[in-house]
């Protein structure tokens, strides 16, 4: 289809973006590679398209002052691939979308989208990761656990952009792990989890595991990390752990995986998760 009419205007800085925000109905677009299609099906019908694209400011994708990891908006998938040290996020971002989509699809586009069987967001949920949003009104920062309200909702207001992803240093000695069932014509995910998690003294001293696809927003397991935090981290303490991989979630049912399986495979995928970042 053709997506109904709009106006379009390409910002020339960051400040003249959040002016052209200020009422309206206006959207943010950089990539292009999930409101497009959206409106193309009409799905979406933004009166005004602000064209963020070409903003150096939020581009860069690198270690900050305290060991931890900062990435700018506009940072594509394909650059975040070339940026990391981390092997599982190497991983989870080469299974998404093909080439042409890596090189065009923004990390700030994807968390903002929030679309529930996407990977980054659980990628960076494990990784306590949190969004930098700026409005003509000021800034804030949000942790990303609490951020994803709904499906396609989070917690950013429509006149606020998100500049940046910040994180601090991870804990010394934890590894990480993205596992995923995918979907094997979209590669989106069915189930996909990733874990990250530290020991000290013979037992388990930090985890952080986020699961997406399974419930309506990408979310932190935390019945799984609180069961796992403390334990020797043998293969019956990560088994009774991944058993609660979907407490207090309203588990998706579609045709590619009804509730039950779907529960089922969040168990599985949380449990090999666990144990790849374990080593093993």
């Amino acid at each position: 289809m053709i997506p109904a009419a709009f106006d379009y205007q390409r910002a020339a800085s960051l400040d003249d973006a959040l002016s052209a925000l200020s009422g309206g109905d206006a959207k943010v677009i950089a990539g292009g590679m999930s409101l497009l299609p959206l409106m193309k099906l009409r799905l979406a019908q933004p009166s005004k398209l602000v064209d963020i694209g070409k903003l150096a400011e939020l581009r860069g994708d690198g270690p900050t002052a305290d060991g931890g990891w900062e990435i700018g908006a506009l940072t594509t998938y394909s650059e975040a691939l070339a940026a990391t040290k981390l092997d599982f996020t190497r991983v989870c971002v080469e299974g998404i979308g093909d080439v042409q989509v890596r090189n065009r699809g923004t990390v700030g586009g994807a968390i903002s989208h929030a679309d529930p069987a996407s990977d980054l967001p659980a990628l960076l949920l494990a990784l306590d990761y949190s969004a930098v949003l700026r409005s003509s009104r000021g800034e804030r920062t949000v942790p990303l656990d609490g951020f994803f309200k709904g499906p396609f909702e989070t917690d950013m207001a429509p006149d606020e952009i998100l500049v940046k992803l910040v994180r601090g240093p991870l804990p010394a000695g934890a590894d990480g792990s993205y596992q995923k069932m995918a979907h094997p014509a979209s590669g989106y995910s069915i189930v996909g989890v990733c874990a990250v998690v530290g020991s000290s003294g013979g037992s388990i001293s930090h985890a952080r595991v986020a699961v997406t696809g399974v419930g309506q927003v990408a979310y932190r397991a935390k019945a799984v990390e609180s069961a796992l935090v403390g334990s020797d981290g043998s293969a019956g303490a990560v088994a009774s752990a991944a058993a609660h991989a979907t407490d207090g979630q309203d588990v998706n049912s579609d045709i590619y995986a009804d509730r039950a399986y779907r529960a089922r495979m969040a168990e599985v995928y949380v449990r090999r998760a666990i144990d790849a970042a374990l080593g093993r």
